[in-house]
């Protein structure tokens, strides 16, 4: 009797495949059979069991999801711990102006001495008027008095004070643009986040279709083993299969944990942040167009333009030291009074006084701090053009990269359709027995399994090239 291997194959069909006839041991080759009528011995031949692991089952989903952009762009906002740092270093270069401001700014002091004499003397003094005596005991000194003393100080003439005001607001604009560069490297972090975890998803997806597919092949392998159409190392390398087929799930799941918790990360949460099926990654990069306005030129990248108002700020620098060679005009006045007699003196005094400085020496502090500033003036105009380089590269592999992933899409989309072909071809022999052996049918599954993911990896990588290159010329003011 001849068996046909296909017709205990009902998962696939072939009704205009050539039958191919497997002798049986025990019947000469050239007996009648029909393909239709089962094997004599149906028992021989374990039943088709159901496909089921508990691995085939998704990964768990995170408590939270988000829904769209919008939600993710307002929750960022609230909880970046990068954009609240570069708020708090603005809000530091404005105190840092109020503190220049003060110095020219009059200041008014006032003092009080309550003073206590411990040791003393009893003076007797006589004194007469109109003939009569009068004698005084006088304490000396004074044991017990108050002095008090207000005392205001305004700056006539300090060009130094003046200049430093200035260069503490150009300090406050470098710290703004300071601003707007870490919102645009937040949006940036925040959508590679997001089409990371929606990458990740799809390929522990992929991984336990790969799984199923394992599954399935080594259930064809034992039903064809108990058929003597199969030996036990091709039952070996169906186990082998599906072996890597759930070490792909475990490494591929991680993946995704570990993608899930940097969305976490990149929006102030200390867990795991998924996003829900209804997110479209499309969405995701117009939103991003919105929020951030393109440039016209590099030249506008807020990082740029902070480099170039820091070399501003240390050619002020320059300028203080130089101006603090020069002297200074000050008016102070000063009101006193004590409850201590002086005698002929009033007890309350009042008096303005001008006071001009005019320094001479210190040492060699200020010739210091010149060399200094003139450092920092050079280092400033080295990071401008370090930073320059930067962003040129950066722009010119930002527009490449989208290039290069489109057409990496292209390669990939031909290798998986060209690896599911090669699979199903490979199945389709195995399963009539026309040579192909169990190493090349696992070989072309783990095939097509990789070239699944890699198309995976590839259209994600689309959009996440996109987001780069726009982000790469744009600025988030907002």
């Amino acid at each position: 009797m001849v068996v046909l291997l296909c017709v205990f194959c009902p998962d696939v069909t072939h009704a205009q495949a050539p039958a191919t006839v497997v002798p049986s041991p025990a019947e000469p080759q050239g007996s009648p059979a029909s393909i239709a009528s089962p094997p004599t011995n149906p028992q021989a031949m374990p039943s088709e069991p159901a496909v089921d692991d508990p691995m085939l089952a998704p990964p768990p989903r995170p408590q939270r999801e988000l829904a769209d952009w919008n939600e993710a762009a307002v929750e960022l906002r609230a909880r970046s711990i990068s954009l609240a740092t570069a708020y708090a270093e603005v809000s530091k270069a404005e105190a840092q102006s109020r503190i220049a401001l003060a110095a020219l700014l009059p200041s008014i002091n006032a003092s009080a001495t309550a003073t206590h004499q411990f040791i003393t003397n009893k003076v007797t003094s006589s004194q007469g008027g109109n003939g009569v005596p009068i004698t005084k005991t006088l304490t000396t000194p004074s044991s017990d008095y108050i002095n008090g003393n207000i005392t205001l100080v305004q700056d006539l003439i300090d060009a130094k004070a003046w200049h430093d005001l200035g260069t503490a607001r150009a300090a406050e604009v470098v710290q703004r643009l300071g601003v707007e560069n870490v919102k645009r490297t937040m949006v940036l972090s925040l959508a590679t986040s997001m089409v990371a975890v929606v990458t990740a998803e799809r390929v522990a997806e992929i991984n336990r279709i790969g799984l199923r597919s394992a599954l399935e092949l080594l259930n064809l392998t034992n039903r064809k083993r108990a058929l003597g159409a199969a030996t036990g190392l091709d039952t070996v390398r169906a186990e082998q299969n599906v072996a890597q087929s759930r070490s792909a799930i475990v490494s591929g799941d991680e993946s995704l944990r570990q993608a899930r918790e940097a969305l976490g990360l990149a929006l102030g949460e200390p867990r795991q942040v998924a996003v829900t099926s209804a997110l479209k990654l499309d969405g995701v990069l117009q939103s991003v167009g919105q929020t951030c306005h393109s440039l016209n030129n590099s030249q506008d990248r807020p990082e740029l333009a902070a480099a170039r108002q820091q070399l501003a700020v240390a050619e002020r620098g320059i300028r203080s030291v130089e101006l603090s060679f020069l002297p200074t005009l000050k008016a102070q006045s000063a009101v006193s009074s004590s409850t201590l007699d002086p005698g002929a003196s009033p007890r309350t005094t009042w008096n303005i006084q001008a006071v001009l400085s005019v320094p001479i020496w210190d040492g060699g502090a200020r010739y210091g701090s010149l060399r200094s500033a003139r450092a920092n003036r050079d280092e400033a105009a080295y990071s401008i053009e370090s930073t320059q380089r930067s962003i040129t590269i950066e722009v010119e592999q930002a527009r490449r990269a989208v290039q290069v992933a489109e057409q990496s899409v292209a390669v990939a989309r031909n290798s998986a359709a060209l690896a599911a072909r090669n699979d199903e071809l490979t199945r389709i022999a195995y399963r009539l027995g026309q040579g192909t052996t169990s190493f090349e049918l696992v070989a072309a599954a783990v095939a097509l399994q990789q070239a699944q993911v890699q198309l995976a990896v590839q259209e994600f990588g689309v959009v996440g090239a996109r987001l780069t290159a726009l982000l790469a010329m744009a600025r988030c003011s907002d």
